[in-house]
């Protein structure tokens, strides 16, 4: 799997290794544009413009890790719902449904995507959604390039 295909493409599957190093790729550039937003360096409507920008390659790793696991990607609404309860104003109700709604039902839905993700293995062989994960080539070999003379 290519570079192109880890980050834009919605086909085919993706292992666990190459869905925690997204993770981490994500989390760091996360913490890097709200450091620099955060002291001046950076505008923040850059730093959300950044975000922005991640929310397609972020949700083809996750929904080709889904698709790993035999699911639909269906199942990364889930995480937006997450969302949404994490950032909803729920004052307006008791506290204990304050608790319930806004943390507790959102941590549930987020341990258990990244359990479903991070730490259980892909189906064995082909599924519906095509064959056996492949590893992403993060570096071209020297000399491995195609060339085709006409």
């Amino acid at each position: 799997m290519t570079l192109q295909q880890w980050c834009f493409s919605y086909r085919g599957r993706l292992g666990r290794r190459d869905f925690w190093i997204w993770q981490i790729v994500w989390l760091l550039t996360m913490i890097a544009l709200f450091t620099l937003a955060g002291n001046g360096l950076l505008d923040t409507q850059m730093a959300a413009f950044g975000v922005v920008c991640l929310l397609w390659p972020a949700s083809a790793v996750l929904v080709k890790r889904l698709h790993d696991r035999n699911k639909r990607g269906y199942w990364a609404f889930l995480l937006v719902a997450a969302w949404i309860l994490l950032a909803g104003n729920w004052n307006v109700i008791g506290a204990g449904w304050q608790l319930g709604l806004g943390r507790f039902i959102p941590a549930l839905i987020l341990i258990a995507m990244l359990v479903e993700l991070g730490l259980f293995s892909g189906s064995a062989g082909e599924n519906r959604y095509g064959r056996a994960t492949q590893s992403v080539i993060y570096f071209r070999k020297r000399g491995a390039e195609n060339h085709t003379h006409q």
